[in-house]
This record gives structure tokens, sequence and C-alpha cells, in this order.
């Protein structure tokens, strides 16, 4: 179960070495399918093996991705990017970094200002935040440099362009100018601004709905039309989103998840290497190895050790003889509040020693927060108000114990 991130392939590269033509091909087409997805794009100066990969299987990528998920695959001389957007918005889908909404606001008018550059101009951060402000204060937006807040947002928004490598630090630091406004910065950009934003089918000044902005072409209103519409929906929640269960499906969208599903599951295998299953609550989807390019469930932090061991603890309970512990007609299993502090409480009691020490020292409220925030962005968990948390059935694939002693 994966979602959209970074991960080294380094792994997946190895194993292909004493393999046959055709499996190479397939590894290397699982690579780049992986990486085009996962990422903002791949540029031939940091990645010149992986971009010449995705270039000799250009057609059959965009071909693929254009059928199945309506996106559009841009190669250029020194990059490749899969243009794609969620059909269904989630916090976890944001960048992590920004911590208010005006850092996507900077961010989006620095991009503004960046499009008008070339990648041999260089301008002062002071410049660019004059420009930047004058042209917010002109469609009605407030910002005042002298406040440190909005200086903050700004210092943000300038390091995630930073790090997506389509704006450069030749002198100073933003960080320097935060504290101080009178200390500037030199940059200049590259040429992969212009692909930051994804392309969109219509001017945004035809959508009239904030909705309609996930839109990836137009389709025509006819049978073939909407069949094409219907396929994309579908692909698009099943590439980026963690976990899909029959009852987050439209009708129509559910009618086509089982009845093509044996397309589905060779699709997404042939493409990605991925391995699917119809299970009483859906259709789920499992990366066979941890060395895909994205972030797959149970992740490297140890917050994902303690979903693994509440759902072995859940299990436990279940089948227990004169258990209280039931599970509801779709599968979902209701705890309250309270209920989740003190399964956590005897967690923490029994296996404390296997626990980091930051787990170890939080209250059983903020090990039940972090726990279940973790869960919710999984797709394992939700709240159905403040009191009474749904555990997914999807969570009893899994069941987590420590190995205390050696296997025989």
């Amino acid at each position: 179960m994966g979602r959209g991130g970074t991960r080294s392939w380094a792994l997946r590269r190895m194993r292909m070495q004493g393999r046959s033509g055709a499996d190479v091909w397939r590894e290397r087409r699982h690579s780049c399918a992986h990486a085009l997805l996962n990422r903002p794009w791949i540029t031939k100066e940091e990645e010149p093996e992986l971009f010449y990969w995705i270039r000799d299987q250009y057609r059959e990528l965009r071909d693929w991705f254009a059928e199945y998920a309506g996106f559009s695959l841009i190669l250029t001389r020194s990059m490749a990017k899969l243009d794609k957007a969620p059909l269904r918005a989630y916090p976890w889908m944001g960048f992590q970094e920004f911590r208010e909404p005006r850092d996507y606001t900077f961010f989006t008018y620095g991009l503004w200002f960046l499009e008008g550059k070339t990648e041999l101009d260089q301008f002062l951060l002071k410049d660019m935040v004059v420009q930047i402000q004058e042209q917010m204060v002109g469609t009605g937006l407030h910002v005042d440099w002298e406040l440190y807040p909005h200086r903050l947002s700004m210092v943000r928004a300038l390091k995630k362009l930073k790090q997506l490598g389509v704006l450069i630090a030749v002198d100073g630091d933003e960080q320097d100018w935060a504290h101080n406004d009178e200390n500037n910065v030199l940059y200049e950009c590259t040429p992969n601004v212009r692909y930051v934003l994804r392309q969109f089918p219509e001017e945004l000044t035809r959508f009239t709905d904030i909705h309609e902005l996930n839109a990836q072409m137009v389709y025509t209103d006819t049978v073939d039309g909407e069949m094409r519409r219907r396929r994309h929906r579908v692909y698009r929640r099943l590439l980026l989103e963690p976990v899909i269960l029959d009852q987050d499906w439209d009708s129509d969208d559910l009618y086509y998840v089982i009845t093509q599903r044996r397309s589905l599951i060779e699709q997404l295998r042939a493409m990605f290497g991925w391995e699917g299953s119809r299970y009483r609550e859906g259709l789920l989807f499992f990366h066979p190895d941890a060395t895909g390019d994205g972030d797959l469930f149970p992740t490297m932090s140890a917050i994902s050790d303690l979903v693994l061991l509440l759902a072995g603890e859940l299990r436990r309970l279940q089948h227990a003889e004169s258990t209280l512990w039931y599970v509801e007609e779709n599968g979902e299993m209701i705890l309250g509040r309270t209920d989740m502090e003190n399964l956590l409480l005897v967690l923490r009691q029994r296996h404390k020693e296997y626990w980091s020490k930051e787990h170890q020292d939080m209250t059983a409220a903020e090990l039940a927060e972090a726990l279940t925030r973790h869960m919710s962005e999984w797709g394992l968990g939700r709240w159905q108000h403040e009191n009474r948390f749904a555990i997914s059935p999807v969570l009893s694939r899994w069941n987590g114990i420590y190995q205390t002693e050696d296997p025989a």
C-alpha cells in the first residue's frame, strides 16, 4: 500500500543485473513509472540513467498514462514530468513544510515572478518581494514585509522553490532576511520553473467551482466520453490514494471496479509491479517489496510499528472469549477515545522496552492523537466525530508483534 513520495530505487536497479532482456525492460518500466508517479520530475542532470530509461520507453509510458489515467507525460531535452493531479485532495498531499495558507500564496506568487525570468537572469530577493507585494496588493491581498510572520512564510516558500530545484541562491540566505529585512539574497532560476504548476485543459476563468480544478482533460458528451471519464476517475484514485474501500467509491465507479477488477489488476501489475487482490472490503493493491519510489505503509517511522501492534491487539481481543469487541457490518471496528488511550497504555506497559523515548514519554492522549493521525493519513481509520474512531477493515490485513527470541 503506497502513496506519493520519494525513495531510493538503487536496489531495484541492482536486481536487474543478470536478468534477461525482457525482465530488465520490465524492471526499467516499473522504475520509470514509479518515479514519474511519485516525483515532481526527473532531470537529466541529476539522474541521467533514469532520464534515458524514460526517454527510451516514452511512447509506452505516455500512451498508458494518457489512456488509463488521463495524465500527460512531458519530455524535454533536460527533464521528464508526469502532469498529474488527484481526483480528491487530502491534507497529506500538501507541502509538509508549510504551516500557514499564506505559505502557498507566496509560493504561487514566487512562481509568477520567476516565470518572467530566464535561466541567465540574476535578481535580488528585495526586488522579488517588492514586485510580489505590488501584485498582491493590486488584487486585494494584504502583505506586509515588516511583519515577521509574513517574512517567515515567504522564507518557507523560497526554501520549497529551492528544494524543487527551480530557484538557486547564488549569494546569501533568505533566513537572514527573515531576521533582518535589510539583508539580501542574490538568486537565479532554472528553466524547470515553467513546469511546476500543472497544465489545465481550459482557461482557469472558465471554472466556476473549485472542485472543477481537478480536471485533467476535456471529455466529449458521448457514451465513449463518459466511459473514458469513469476509467480515468478510477485509475487516478488507485494511483494517488493509499487505499480505497468499496464504501468510498461512487456507485458508477464501484461498478467499474467490480466488473473490471481483472483488467485493473493486470494493468497495474504490468506498469508498476503491484499485486492486487479482491477482499470483502474492497480491491486492494500492495507493493511486493519496499524498494519502490513511493512512501509505503508500514513506513520507517516508529509510529507505524505502533499501528501494527494495535492491529495485532485488536485481532486478539476480537477473538477472545466473552469479548466486548465486535466488527460493524461494513467491517469497521469503532473505538471510543478512552478505549484507544487505554489500549495504547496496555501496549506501552507490555512493550515499552522496544519503544522510542518520545513515545514512552507521551501521555495517553498525545499517543492516541499521533496514532490516529497516522492511520487517517494512510486510510486505515477515520474520526466519525471527536470521540469515535472507526478502524478500517484494511488494518486487519496486518498483525504486528515484537520478535523476542530467535526462531528455531
